[in-house]
């Protein structure tokens, strides 16, 4: 790329006010960061020595216009950053991490910018708020005092210390984590193939191709290693693959995350501690619909028990099915996927060999696209835009002919990407202090196809693009005033709710029916295939719930009591306290738990994905007691109620707006099969 011809910071003349990707420079970058954290700086310096009285609009708006250069360049780059990662690209993070934590640390250390906030809130009942303005005032206030702005003196020093030491832990953790699922491979020679149906095989190839080698290899990608796990007759080969898998941030060396994760539990423990908390779970979940530990704790263990019971009687089955092909020992973990997708082969009469040219990466993308123009009248067009990768596909979004949104989806494996899936916005929706129509992103794992091939999906896989897609439609359908409460920004154990839920109009027989088309043949998915794989939609489900919570509840120990010496030894404990099933791995093991380690965001917050599964099973549950999937009724209350709302009142207040009533476990438990 060229060096940048046009100031940065500016707002940008481009389609839609997306970034220039083809003009930036990484060069660009450093200097462009350093300056926006300047003119950041000096922003809110004016407004908290401003002469004019406090108002909302010169002390609370005023702030996100300060922001605003600041946060549309780290978009930019985060964005490139987590999706092409490169060596200079990974020493501009290290770099800028502890800069814009000391950035934030000066802005609620600021004193005369909280007396403004503070003034402010004891005059809010006269001020004539909006209730959506009185909201806003009220979370910054909140993360004001949560980050520290009533400390003094050592203290508020000390807490500016922990957060500039967090940010740069949570940098390096995640970029062991790729360091190590980057450089790992496993290459497979003829006689290393048996077993393996030819959409694995060619994974395998597009993944050596990728890599510059010859010949097929095995990565530490899910997309690829999950189905070598289940397919691969070679045990050996399968053991030394899971080994790697598991071993990622435990390595030894300079990518190993375990003396990073000790040290980030002890600054979370001391900084609950200097804000008055017994422990940093107290304070992450004071502002979460769960809000305390014991709630959360209750929630798993209500689940945990009736989980393992079906896992356990799950392994004596594969444990059995072992025995009868010679092998004597234990179920171990690399056995439990290759077991268990035979016996789902046996029991559905399913194979995901048979299933996976029916679901095409680009008609699973009409398929979510067309769910959400049956429920909210949303069509999408496809265009040609500059982008932050040659993979990445971006459509404009509308509704009867007027700008909505912009959506990206960048959807392919590669080396440099961050593992997993996610959606973050390059650009909230907001009304004030001027219109702004969302730009959002999605970005997958799959596996990408080799020699032109459609690129195929698990069904697992599937779900996952319709998860990704319910979090875009989040943002996408927001319509308030404020980007503080745009979207997504809601509490942590409510913001998994849109996406979840979504996933449920993937298994709706008709929508299956219509883009569940061969990818050689062009033949809709048989009805009897049909009914098999989502009679097999709960199949292997205590596995995958006892992997979940295990993480969740070591997740939940590490932050409710004193910070281990030795973290990898108190999972231990814990998994050794709910009797954690031998051949069944945690989720996310303590090295890679990339939710928990890379940023606090999922900190004492992994079990959210769970308590908004018990609200997704419940609001589906409405569309079915009403007209059915695609009941407008149910889909308008779903948009006025939740999707457009984002932040903008209690997470609880929005559910109970939407269904009349808040849920218990007992449809989660039906869901799952448990």
């Amino acid at each position: 790329m060229e060096s940048l011809d046009m100031n940065l910071l500016d707002p940008w003349n481009t389609p839609f006010g997306l970034a220039p990707f083809d003009a930036i420079s990484d060069a660009d970058f450093a200097p462009t960061m350093d300056a926006a954290l300047a003119q950041a700086r000096s922003g809110m310096q004016a407004i908290a020595t401003s002469s004019d009285a406090p108002s909302f609009e010169n002390t609370i708006e005023a702030q996100e216009v300060a922001e605003e250069p600041l946060n549309q360049l780290a978009a930019a780059f985060y964005t490139l950053a987590s999706t092409d990662s490169t060596p200079l690209r990974e020493e501009l993070q290290r770099d800028f991490a502890p800069k814009l934590s000391a950035y934030a640390s000066a802005v609620t250390s600021n004193v005369a910018l909280f007396a403004r906030i503070e003034d402010l809130w004891s005059r809010r009942a006269s001020l004539g708020l909006s209730p959506e303005q009185e909201r806003v005032l009220m979370l910054t206030r909140r993360d004001f005092i949560r980050a520290g702005a009533k400390l003094t003196g050592a203290e508020a020093a000390r807490m500016a210390e922990i957060k500039s030491r967090l940010a740069s832990l949570g940098t390096s953790f995640m970029q062991n984590l790729l360091a190590d699922e980057r450089d790992w491979t496993l290459p497979l020679q003829t006689d290393d193939l048996a077993g393996l149906p030819d959409f694995v095989l060619q994974a395998a190839k597009a993944a050596g191709q990728e890599k510059g080698l010859d010949g097929p290899v095995v990565t530490l990608s899910r997309s690829l290693i999950v189905p070598f796990l289940e397919f691969s007759d070679r045990r050996d080969l399968r053991e030394t693959a899971y080994k790697a898998w598991a071993a990622r941030g435990a390595n030894g060396g300079e990518t190993d995350n375990r003396e990073i994760v000790r040290e980030t539990l002890q600054l979370r423990q001391e900084q609950a501690a200097l804000l008055g908390y017994k422990s940093f779970a107290e304070f992450k979940l004071e502002t979460q619909m769960a809000k305390t530990p014991a709630r959360v704790r209750d929630l798993l263990m209500q689940v945990w028990h009736p989980a393992k019971a079906r896992a356990e009687a799950d392994g004596a089955i594969l444990t059995q099915m072992m025995a009868e092909d010679g092998l004597n020992g234990p179920l171990m973990a690399w056995d439990w996927r290759y077991y268990a997708q035979k016996r789902r082969r046996a029991d559905h009469d399913l194979d995901e060999a048979e299933l996976k040219p029916y679901l095409q990466l680009d008609q699973m993308i009409a398929a979510a696209f067309d769910c959400a123009q049956r429920l909210f009248g949303l069509t999408f067009q496809e265009l040609s835009l500059p982008l932050h990768h040659k993979d990445a596909r971006v459509w404009e979004v509308c509704r009867n002919g007027a700008h909505v949104a912009l959506f990206i989806g960048d959807y392919f494996a590669r080396s440099g990407k961050r593992s997993g899936a996610w959606c973050s916005a390059l650009q909230s929706q907001r009304k004030r202090p001027s219109p702004r129509a969302p730009i959002v992103i999605n970005v997958c794992n799959f596996a990408k196809p080799s020699g032109g091939a459609p690129a195929l999906l698990s069904f697992d896989d599937a779900r996952t693009l319709f998860h990704e897609f319910g979090h875009a439609l989040h943002q996408m359908l927001s319509d308030v005033s404020y980007s503080a409460v745009s979207g997504t920004s809601v509490a942590r154990d409510f913001v998994e709710l849109p996406s979840q839920l979504y996933e449920h109009w993937l298994e709706v027989p008709e929508v299956l029916q219509k883009f569940a088309i061969h990818a050689q043949t062009g033949a809709a998915m048989p009805d009897d295939l049909l009914k098999r794989m989502l009679g097999a939609a709960t199949f292997d489900m205590g596995f995958q719930t006892v992997e979940y919570i295990a993480s969740a509840l070591v997740d939940l120990s590490f932050h409710e009591t004193a910070a281990p010496q030795d973290p990898m030894l108190q999972q231990a404990e814990v998994l050794a306290d709910i009797g954690m099933p031998a051949a069944i791995g945690m989720r996310h093991a303590t090295p890679q738990f990339a939710h928990v380690f890379a940023g606090d965001g999922y900190s004492s917050g992994y079990y959210s994905y769970m308590w908004s599964e018990v609200m997704d099973a419940d609001a589906f549950a409405s569309f079915e007691e009403a007209g059915g999937p695609f009941d407008l009724e149910r889909a308008r209350a779903l948009q006025d109620n939740i999707l457009s709302r984002g932040g903008s009142a209690d997470a609880q207040e929005l559910y109970v707006a939407f269904r009349g009533k808040l849920p218990d476990a007992t449809a989660l438990l039906h869901n799952r099969g448990l």
